[in-house]
């Protein structure tokens, strides 16, 4: 049997010592930790949606976030709750951080819808497209081939700009694959401007409705396609009476 020197015997509760020390600071962590990843400790307590939204059903989004991270508030992962909250229809913009000891701050910036496109979709201002329902808002409606909404949607605020100067307003406008305007106003009138000087044709029009209007038959389309001058179709007595 060997016996220890004092200075082994030393080293030995040394490192008796040192390892009770690690041990007891291993198990201190894995307590911490699962007290941490325990919700009912450490929940989320509070969901703080903030921003201007109409539409944003922050209800029905508070239970998708909670769904979707059931952890504690540490747990909790900021950047997954980001991408799901954008995702969301009515989103536009989003920024999502945490609040000690127990809150999840959400500010939302709202989609705004400008106009319905190709009956499927909306725009926003900027002309990007989004999937939601708006049919409670009276929007015009935009038609055109894929690709071409921010060229539709520039086309429309120009056209809606030159017709604030008079009574009418847009109800639909159609791009063409070849790129030809074609309008349809609030009062029922089609207008027909073709690819070229779309302003200047329906400032024609404006110009000359004035004179349109004390005809016995009211306008059915206007044709502008022409350098100089337009073509009226008048609407019959049939029409006029449905």
């Amino acid at each position: 049997m060997q016996v220890l020197t004092r200075e082994q015997a030393r080293l030995a509760a040394g490192l008796v010592f040192l390892l009770s020390v690690i041990g007891s600071l291993v198990y201190g962590a894995l307590v911490v930790r699962d007290w941490l990843k325990d919700e009912q400790r450490m929940p989320v307590q509070v969901v703080d949606f903030s921003g201007d939204f109409a539409h944003v059903n922050v209800a029905r989004l508070e239970r998708l976030i909670r769904q979707s991270q059931p952890g504690s508030f540490f747990e909790l992962d900021v950047n997954e709750v980001f991408v799901l909250v954008e995702a969301q229809p009515w989103v536009y913009r989003a920024s999502v951080r945490k609040q000690w000891p127990n809150k999840l701050k959400i500010y939302l910036v709202e989609q705004q819808p400008v106009a319905q496109w190709n009956d499927d979709m909306l725009l926003n201002p900027y002309g990007d497209t989004f999937e939601a329902s708006a049919d409670e808002l009276a929007l015009p409606k935009l038609f055109g081939p894929g690709g071409s909404e921010k060229t539709a949607l520039e086309g429309y605020n120009a056209m809606k700009s030159l017709l604030a100067t008079s009574s009418m307003a847009i109800a639909e406008l159609s791009l063409s694959e070849r790129f030809a305007w074609q309008m349809q106003l609030t009062n029922g009138i089609e207008l027909n401007l073709g690819r070229q000087e779309f302003i200047d044709r329906l400032q024609r029009f404006i110009d000359v409705f004035p004179l349109l209007t004390k005809e016995e038959k009211p306008v059915r389309y206007v044709d502008l396609r022409y350098d100089t001058g337009f073509a009226v179709g008048w609407q019959d007595d049939d029409n006029k009476q449905s």
